[in-house]
């Protein structure tokens, strides 16, 4: 876009509204990095990192997730994203909005375990745009790349993929000997 892109039908949306898709990817590429590192155990101990790094990842996680909301919802849709793309787009991006108010409501009580698990949720849903890569290579090899209907149930599936791994990240935590119970030293 800053390189005076010629337009075409695949990016005319983007340049003739840049902010949101800016936003997106800027705040995208944030979340999804700095994200990361939230999950090593040693730099989650060491509660300064945790807190700074959060205060830059909820927002960025929260502007990931409306600006793509704002597209979803404002952009003219390219081919092969019909409406059932549209309306995953709507839950999973609410879903990621409601996960990140959901993990500051926690740790505001305090109950860092509730924490991590709405944070790791909102983050396999921030980072499904990787495993959409992946799972729609051998969509679009087979069956095109503008089929509505099996674009939206992989870019789904992808999602849905994020948050099994998620769901079997905190549930093999809870395995582990982690509680529930809110403790005050607890990162």
């Amino acid at each position: 876009m800053t390189g005076r892109a010629g337009i075409t039908a695949e990016n005319a949306r983007f340049l003739d509204s840049p902010v949101a898709v800016v936003t997106h990817i800027v705040s995208a590429t944030v979340f999804s990095l700095i994200g990361a590192f939230q999950f090593v155990p040693a730099l989650r101990r060491r509660g300064g990192w945790h807190r700074i790094a959060g205060l830059v990842l909820i927002p960025a996680g929260l502007l990931a997730a409306l600006s793509g909301l704002w597209m979803a919802v404002f952009y003219p849709h390219p081919p092969g994203d019909g409406l059932a793309l549209v309306v995953l787009r709507l839950i999973f991006g609410t879903a990621m909005v409601a996960s990140i108010v959901l993990g500051i409501r926690a740790v505001r009580r305090r109950d860092f375990v509730r924490h991590g698990e709405w944070m790791t949720r909102a983050y396999a849903i921030g980072v499904g745009a990787g495993t959409q890569a992946i799972v729609l290579i051998p969509e679009s090899l087979g069956f095109g790349s503008t089929n509505e209907l099996f674009r939206a149930v992989f870019m789904g599936a992808a999602w849905v993929i994020n948050l099994a791994v998620a769901e079997l990240v905190i549930r093999g935590g809870a395995r582990s000997g982690r509680t529930s119970r809110p403790t005050a030293g607890r990162r």
